[in-house]
């Protein structure tokens, strides 16, 4: 069976691990969870970069420092996972749906104005599979409106939007070392935030609501409760974890690039002919290789093909169910606008195999299995 997904390793995993409990710091912020973030803020040039329990944890974080408020309402495609509403339901916020672009599956950029209200407080663009949402439009509307942007960079990392790394464009950027990502802790995040007055707020958020970052720093003789907050920050077993990928992040990034090439290679000429549909990488974009999806023609016909290639020894998966027809979703938040595109798309779309490590032979096979497919039934 060809996995849809085998979480990264690069084989020095273990070593660090064992470096850290020798080390006898293993809660978190040791030498491990320093390296992380210094080396996110030198690849990404975000003011701090700060490791998270999970993805879901830092845009919690994110909500905290922006300042979210009941009745305050957050703009956001309904295509994405739970956690993106999650953090600002928490606040007692209403997430507000907006139809998604049916070419990258990402928020529609041209729709976001309509959706604004005195009550907007922010914009969380998704940026769906590594491909950026346009942020030059959705920055140009936070401004406008005196708007934050969260961006949910969770599938983000290394990809980029006119030379800028997602997740440092807005205000607050959130990456996920999830087992699933290109880079993993197992659970895990970061929490990016460009403008160096959130820093303070957000170590104190991060800590329990302590200034115990500043203790450790030397810059006080004590430290003690100063704000709410929260247990945000890592175990070192975690962070030394994910180091081991960091050293090696232009060689995974490339790996998952080429197979991503590979696939769309393979499968153009089943494209050209109208029988599956395939990404699409806008101008000024540089994706990471996060996934590669295809689009069928129906629901129908993507539980079929699911069936078909995994009694070939394929794993494929379809992806997110709109979050506004979920039960909470329509209990806490509103769908502005006509669902055009959001749920159509999403039953359309059909996740194959992509991992650091997967062999060309195996995309080789997977497409032929989609060639066989479609010759034996369509």
């Amino acid at each position: 069976m060809i996995s849809f997904n085998v979480p990264p390793a690069t084989g020095k995993e273990l070593d660090y691990i064992g470096k850290a409990v020798e080390l006898r710091k293993i809660c978190g912020d040791g030498v491990f969870t320093k390296r992380c973030g210094k080396w996110l803020e030198e690849h990404t040039g975000t003011a701090k970069a700060l490791l998270t329990t999970s993805c879901t944890h830092a845009t919690e974080m994110a909500a905290l420092l922006a300042e979210i408020a009941p009745g305050d309402e957050v703009i956001m495609p309904s295509y994405t996972f739970v956690s993106t509403a999650d953090a600002f339901v928490l606040r007692g916020a209403v997430p507000v749906f907006v139809d998604i672009r049916p070419d990258t599956m990402n928020l529609d950029e041209t729709l976001i104005e309509a959706a604004i209200t005195e009550r907007t407080k922010a914009i969380v663009p998704v940026h769906y599979a590594g491909i950026s949402c346009e942020m030059d439009k959705i920055c140009g509307l936070a401004k406008k409106y005196h708007l934050l942007v969260i961006e949910d960079a969770a599938q983000g990392m290394m990809a980029s939007y006119k030379g800028k790394p997602l997740g440092t464009i807005g205000d607050f950027g959130c990456y996920s070392f999830h087992e699933t990502k290109n880079y993993s802790m197992g659970e895990g995040g970061a929490l990016l935030i460009r403008d160096p007055a959130y820093i303070e707020q957000a170590e104190i958020i991060r800590e329990k609501g302590t200034n115990r970052s500043k203790f450790f720093r030397g810059q006080i003789d004590k430290y003690t409760w100063v704000d709410a907050g929260s247990s945000y920050l890592p175990s070192e077993l975690n962070a030394a974890y994910l180091w081991a990928q960091l050293e090696l992040a232009d060689e995974i990034n490339a790996c998952r690039i080429s197979r991503f090439n590979q696939y769309m290679e393979l499968l153009a000429p089943l494209k050209e002919k109208g029988l599956l549909g395939l990404p699409r990488v806008p101008e000024g974009c540089v994706h990471n290789g996060h996934m590669f999806y295809i689009k069928t023609r129906d629901i129908e016909q993507r539980s079929l093909l699911i069936r078909y290639l995994d009694q070939q020894g394929v794993n494929a998966v379809f992806h997110y169910i709109p979050l506004h027809t979920a039960p909470a979703g329509k209990r806490f938040g509103r769908f502005h606008g006509e669902d055009r595109y959001t749920t159509k798309e999403s039953e359309r779309l059909l996740r194959l195999p992509m991992y650091y490590g997967l062999r060309k032979e195996q995309v080789s096979y997977v497409a032929e299995m989609l060639y066989h497919f479609y010759d034996e039934k369509f």
